[in-house]
């Protein structure tokens, strides 16, 4: 157990790191992956988290996590369909939304969600210490792969259901996914999973996509050229989230 609580604390330290680093890069407001990587780091920190709650300190550090999780969502959304008009030969309405990043950026770095994040994160590994001196994580590993198996449990149940919602199955598969990086020698799950979660992954984020800026367009006029494509694009998709899934439930799941 003395192992795990090494290793959690190790990457506790290393994600803390990346999250500095990605605040930096913010601030400079000069990197096009600075945001996403941010996210990223914080949706890891999240996984590793969810397994502990519980213990003392953590509901803080998910709530700080969360907060910079919800601040950030609408900027890399409007980051992504920035991206996308550029290429597509939409460059003033890309150009907008290009300078409001630019402000965005540097105030998630200098704002309190990320200031608090990083008081909590600090002293975390403290907390961690200290619970382990109580006597606290006696049956530590037990928990976390319990926690790990419901997860993959709820996914198993959501691939199987006629009915299923692809927004929810995008969640739980990246809940998934990055509880297996979280943790990976806990992983009991089969050899193919990661790289069927990957691609699940990547086409219901672009099905995700065209159906959200779809909905954007409803109130911002400078998106109606892009509907026609963006309609089509989402269908598309559909079909390809659809197979990728059926491969992703056939692999990995028993029927």
């Amino acid at each position: 157990m003395s192992t795990l609580v090494d290793r959690l604390v190790a990457r506790l330290l290393g994600l803390e790191v990346r999250l500095r680093a990605c605040q930096a890069r913010l601030e400079a407001a000069t990197d096009g992956e600075a945001l996403h990587d941010l996210r990223t780091t914080v949706r890891r920190l999240r996984s590793l988290l969810r397994p502990l709650r519980g213990l003392p300190g953590v509901e803080q550090l998910e709530t700080a996590a969360a907060a910079v999780g919800d601040l950030t969502t609408p900027l890399r959304d409007r980051e992504v369909l920035a991206a996308y008009l550029s290429s597509h030969g939409q460059p003033e309405a890309a150009e907008r939304r290009m300078l409001q990043m630019a402000k965005a950026c540097p105030a998630v770095a200098n704002g309190p969600e990320l200031a608090q994040l990083f008081l909590i994160l600090d002293a975390f590994p403290r907390f961690l210490r200290a619970s382990q001196r109580q006597g606290l994580l006696k049956g530590l590993r037990q928990r976390i792969e319990k926690r790990l198996a419901k997860q993959w449990k709820s996914l198993d149940k959501a691939l199987h259901d006629p009915a299923h919602d692809r927004h929810r199955l995008r969640l739980l598969i990246k809940r998934v996914r990055y509880a297996i990086e979280a943790y990976p020698e806990l992983d009991r799950l089969p050899k193919q999973a990661m790289p069927r979660l990957k691609s699940a992954q990547g086409a219901l984020g672009d099905w995700h996509d065209c159906w959200q800026w779809l909905a954007r367009a409803e109130q911002e006029p400078d998106l109606l050229p892009c509907v026609a494509v963006w309609q089509t694009t989402m269908a598309q998709a559909e079909e390809r989230a659809d197979r990728v899934l059926d491969k992703l439930s056939a692999a990995c799941f028993k029927s």
